[in-house]
């Protein structure tokens, strides 16, 4: 196998597709990234067996000798993040010998047999949806912080996308927070229900581009496909908590301020809040909110004073810090809309006007405070 491309050509599309190299493995060939001759370009692939993703150059390669060589991902990718952009001649022999060639340096490392490589899963176009890489993307990157990192609850350690003819719900959470984001402009021919692990479409996010794509569902696998880039995902096996449950209907206290101005409030109060729990406080009146924290133990304390419009009777509640910023960071619009029960229910967090086709939804369980302990 042999081809000549930039190095920094090379480069992205190596890293495009390293995401899914392990970085330790009981099989040493999956820590390397299969090379191999397609319709006389070039297709790198990778996987972990859970997440595979497939990139294709528009290079010309001639094979004489493997069609398909499996290259150590790490000691190549090095390699060429450490040259400047100059042109690179690759060349694989038969013995799986790789030579990188350039106009000044020649590097010489020992491959696999790429006949070695395990199969990627093959998926059939009979549940596919197309949609527009940039909306796909959009909803990742709105959900993904909420999937919980606990093992105990697979289920949870993924979005959850429904998708039927009309629009698509993504959801995650983690017990503590949860999101839910509703598209308009993305349907299918047929219902569709699955998991992604979050890994899986946090790589995808990556590789999005703005153009058409499609996902396909198939066999227990995900394929998010962006033109000459793939990623497949093992979907989780398991179902979905009943999350429409746990979103409260009757919040009748609601509050409206600015999100830019509330979320640099509530960053700068979190620096005085206890280490050990994080927790900030909230007293909401008619025409403004006090966002307070203290932390004893290091005889600490913060408050501060954001303008809001307020229908309903004073409320004190309390937040984990860090859940009420990643919240208020993912909120779009300029104002915020909270809605109350009380201290000891989820709060709903939206924006005050959601962006043309969509719908977006947040709730942050709270925190006990010692006021109504």
């Amino acid at each position: 196998m042999k081809f000549a491309a930039s190095s920094a050509e090379l480069l992205k599309a190596l890293q495009t597709v390293s995401g899914a190299v392990p970085t330790k493995s009981t099989l040493p060939i999956l820590e390397c990234i299969l090379f191999e001759e397609d319709g006389g370009t070039l297709r790198l692939s990778a996987t972990d067996l859970e997440i595979s993703i497939v990139q294709k150059i528009d290079v010309a390669v001639e094979v004489d000798g493997p069609s398909r060589v499996a290259v150590p991902a790490k000691r190549l990718i090095d390699t060429l993040r450490a040259l400047p952009n100059v042109p690179v001649r690759f060349s694989a022999d038969t013995d799986f010998n790789v030579v990188l060639d350039t106009d000044k340096g020649h590097y010489k490392m020992v491959g696999h047999d790429g006949a070695d490589y395990p199969a990627l899963p093959e998926l059939s176009d009979s549940v596919s949806v197309q949609t527009d890489g940039a909306l796909l993307k959009r909803a990742i990157n709105k959900t993904s912080f909420a999937v919980s990192r606990d093992a105990l609850r697979p289920a949870m350690m993924g979005i959850y996308f429904q998708i039927n003819r009309e629009s698509a719900k993504a959801v995650a959470t983690d017990g503590h927070r949860l999101v839910k984001l509703q598209l308009e402009n993305l349907g299918a021919k047929e219902d569709m229900d699955f998991i992604v692990p979050e890994k899986a479409v946090s790589l995808a996010a990556k590789v999005a581009t703005d153009d058409e794509c499609t996902l396909t569902v198939d066999s227990g696998y995900a394929g998010f496909d962006f033109g000459a880039s793939r990623v497949l995902a093992r979907l989780i096996d398991e179902p979905y908590p009943n999350y429409q449950a746990v979103i409260p209907v009757d919040n009748d206290k609601k509050m409206t301020a600015n999100k830019d101005t509330m979320l640099a409030a509530v960053k700068r109060v979190a620096l005085y809040s206890s280490t050990m729990t994080n927790q900030i406080r909230l007293s909401v009146e008619s025409d403004k909110v006090v966002i307070s924290a203290e932390d004893l133990e290091r005889a600490s304390a913060a408050n501060e004073t954001v303008s809001c419009d307020y229908d309903g009777d004073a409320l004190v509640i309390g937040f984990n810090a860090t859940y009420l910023t990643e919240v208020l960071s993912n909120v779009d619009a300029e104002d915020v809309l909270f809605e109350f029960s009380s201290p000891n229910r989820a709060g709903v967090v939206t924006p005050a006007n959601q962006k043309e086709g969509e719908t977006m939804m947040m709730l942050i369980m709270p925190v006990m405070l010692n006021t109504y302990a």
